[in-house]
């Protein structure tokens, strides 16, 4: 969510109070954050936020066009799964927001509806390779929504995708999917 701005030093010691947890398990977060290329760590200069790199968004798209439909038929053929009622309680918020007065809740749920399929589709490799996507995709996107003028049409979108898992109708939930990663590339790049 770029709370912690593109090339921003880590404060650990101020994390570590935050958080409430040692620094051990803050080094290793951070070193797992590493391998999900959202920060960097150089010796003896500290650990940074990875700067958000605009020219990935093909790349990542590319990957989330074949996995992303993969991840919402899966979960629509489980009806949900063991998420369903995750996925039933983000439905009911999603078509409660109104769009431009609630861009930062929007991101939240968007991350939440995401999060709620790649669990809902029961495989964890998928999952996890989803996830990383999804966190790349999110930066990128976080610096372009104060541009876009409109959110609603990503708002519709996302209720349709959750009520075709819920429904089990799995051709539906794979559309869905796939019109909203190349609905959002196109979105992001139209005000790029």
């Amino acid at each position: 969510m770029m709370d912690i701005a593109p090339g921003e030093p880590i404060n650990e010691a101020a994390l570590v109070q935050e958080l409430s947890i040692g620094r051990t398990p803050l080094r290793e977060a951070l070193k797992r954050l590493e391998v999900d290329h959202l920060v960097h760590s150089y010796p003896r200069r500290g650990t940074f936020a990875s700067r958000v790199d605009i020219t990935e968004l093909a790349a990542i798209t590319e990957v989330r066009i074949a996995l992303e439909p993969l991840a919402a038929e899966r979960a629509a053929a489980l009806h949900g799964g063991a998420a369903r009622a995750g996925i039933e309680k983000t439905l009911l918020a999603v078509s409660q927001l109104s769009g431009a007065d609630q861009r930062r809740t929007l991101m939240e749920n968007d991350l939440e509806v995401h999060r709620l399929i790649y669990q809902a589709a029961g495989n964890h490799h998928l999952e996890e390779t989803l996830v990383r996507l999804d966190n790349l995709a999110t930066r990128i996107w976080c610096m372009t929504l104060e541009r876009l003028p409109s959110v609603q049409e990503h708002i519709s979108e996302h209720i349709a995708l959750l009520q075709a898992i819920l429904d089990g109708d799995t051709f539906q939930a794979r559309s869905f999917a796939l019109d909203h990663i190349v609905h959002f590339e196109k979105s992001v790049r139209a005000v790029l």
